[in-house]
């Protein structure tokens, strides 16, 4: 599975842990739609469950006149997946790449405005953990 595949997938697991507190296990399940267990999907999806209070600290951290409950559900957990990407994972992507993904991903799954406030955001966490 390519990595942007995977991304999309564990934003759809995400998106379905947050708003159904399903189990991640069936959540990337459910995702998978029968296809073979990816191991990068698998790692985002838990990094950002075990991690999550950190990444959401992060991520108000970087809000401007927002709280994180506010955001809509793919905005919040595409930023999840990236704050995860940039400060948590083993296996370390470039910051641009992880901003672009992110970026892109949120074009597809977001609205008009998701992929301008997902770089903003983002750009402010890029900075911050420099």
């Amino acid at each position: 599975m390519k990595r942007r595949t995977a991304r999309e997938k564990a934003l759809q697991a995400l998106f379905q842990i947050d708003v159904s507190s399903t189990e991640p296990s069936s959540a990337i399940e459910h995702v998978l739609e029968g296809a073979a267990t990816d191991e990068y999907l698998t790692n985002i999806v838990y990094g950002v469950v075990k991690h999550q209070t950190e990444i959401d600290g992060i991520i108000k951290a970087n809000l401007e006149k927002w709280s994180i409950d506010r955001l809509a559900t793919v905005d919040r957990n595409l930023l999840r997946i990236a704050v995860y990407e940039l400060k948590f994972a083993d296996e370390k992507v470039p910051e641009n790449v992880v901003l672009d993904e992110a970026i892109e991903i949120a074009k597809r799954f977001g609205d008009e405005q998701s992929s301008k406030f997902v770089n903003g955001v983002l750009s402010k966490v890029k900075d911050q953990l420099s």
